[in-house]
């Protein structure tokens, strides 16, 4: 088990909500990510998902937690597996978009010796989207988008967690939508926390601010399926797979997490 070095607390908006939400983390000695709002507690794990349509939602009868995948993204890149977050509003903060801020507040920790992989090859296919996790003799993560827009159609981004240049930019890789949709959506409760500090805006052939790297919108997909993954209470970040990715999204990620959690081995 690994936690973190010291308790820290931190305030931000969040981004579906636009509310403050104060975020206590606290180390444990108790394995799991565990979710405390008003006194109920959510473990982070794929079996509680309750929604994934703007965002990765947790919860059981009594509460939920918002927007836990750049979070639990920074878990798996600073190799924690035992935590206690509270948190004063259901949830969790935007901060920088992505991962970055998170892990910097973590740490990063020595990872175990533990690797994991797939017994057979798990697969998922709908239309144009489709996963793959096959059986490998190291983690690779290659995610492809054929986006509406000139500078996010047919391109695809490889990671193998290998280089620190490459692992910088997946974790500050920002999260992203079209400008054009979002009016509606802060008409329909989302996105009343978005700014361009914490969102890339797509514009009909550009962008509304400098990219932090190449293909970032590409980049954040991988940290969100990172993010997804770990709630099958396996970083993902020590798979032995090919993970073959194709305009999936949330709802795809936690799909294929359930099934992981038959075929996951450790080797």
């Amino acid at each position: 088990m690994t936690t973190i070095a010291k308790e820290f607390e931190i305030t931000s908006k969040g981004l579906m909500t636009g509310l403050d939400s104060k975020v206590r983390c606290v180390p444990s000695d108790d394995k799991g990510i565990r979710f405390h709002v008003e006194n109920e507690v959510v473990e982070a794990k794929v079996d509680n998902v309750i929604a994934t349509d703007h965002c990765v939602v947790i919860g059981n009868q009594n509460t939920k937690v918002m927007l836990i995948e750049h979070f639990m993204a920074a878990c798996a890149f600073s190799n924690v597996d035992s935590l206690d977050v509270y948190l004063s509003h259901y949830e969790l903060p935007i901060l920088d978009g992505g991962s970055a801020q998170w892990i910097k507040l973590f740490g990063i920790n020595k990872p175990d010796d533990k690797y994991f992989t797939v017994k057979e090859p798990v697969y998922y296919e709908n239309g144009k989207t489709s996963l793959v996790v096959l059986p490998s003799n190291e983690f690779l993560i290659t995610y492809a988008v054929n986006f509406n827009h000139p500078q996010l159609s047919q391109k695809w981004v490889s990671f193998n967690n290998q280089d620190e240049k490459q692992r910088n930019e997946i974790t500050e890789a920002r999260t992203f939508g079209y400008l054009k949709e979002l009016e509606t959506l802060q008409e329909k409760g989302f996105a009343r926390g978005v700014t361009v500090e914490n969102t890339l805006g797509l514009t009909d052939d550009g962008y509304t601010s400098i990219l932090k790297s190449d293909n970032e919108p590409i980049k954040h997909k991988i940290l969100d399926i990172i993010g997804d993954f770990y709630l099958s209470q396996k970083n993902p970040l020590k798979f032995k797979a090919n993970i073959l990715v194709k305009e999936a999204g949330h709802g795809v990620h936690v799909n294929v997490c359930k099934s992981l959690k038959k075929y996951l081995i450790e080797i």
